[in-house]
Order: C-alpha cells, then structure tokens, then sequence
C-alpha cells in the first residue's frame, strides 16, 4: 500500500494506482481530469521519486520541477505529500 499525505490527512492507495480519487477527498480541485485545464496542478513537497514519470500532458501544458497534473499521477509505492 501506498499513502498520499496532505496537511494533517492521509489516504492509503494501491501501488501502481492513479491517485485521482484519494486527491479529491484530501481536497484536490478538479476539471477536466484529463490534463487539459491545470485546475489539479499541485506541488509536490516530498515523495515526488515515488509518483510516474510526467505524462505527455503534463508536458504539453509545462509542469515542471515539483508541480504536477494530480489527475495524470500513478503512484508507484511509498509515501507522497501534497501541498494542497
């Protein structure tokens, strides 16, 4: 099991899962959940080694550093924390 970590809340998810779902109930806005709108944009405060590699649409729109499109992330396993 994974864990996404946000303020005081954490959710567990399965390794090699999208993180969409907890996101949204630890408070992620989201749009279009297809990495066209930016409203999930989020920065990455640890953990960003345990999430995919950016997605082609998070390279479209130019995310980079610690910023990522939270509905393009898989978490692969261990612990990430969001700044939200």
């Amino acid at each position: 099991m994974a864990i996404v970590k946000s303020n005081d809340a954490e959710m567990e998810v399965q390794d090699g899962e999208p993180i969409i779902d907890v996101c949204e109930e630890l408070g992620v806005c989201f749009g279009c959940q297809a990495g066209n709108c930016g409203a999930c944009l989020t920065n990455v405060t640890d953990g960003m080694e345990n999430l995919s590699e950016y997605s082609e649409q998070e390279k479209m729109f130019g995310v980079e550093g610690k910023e990522r499109l939270i509905c393009q992330c898989i978490i692969k396993s261990g612990e990430v924390t969001l700044d939200i």
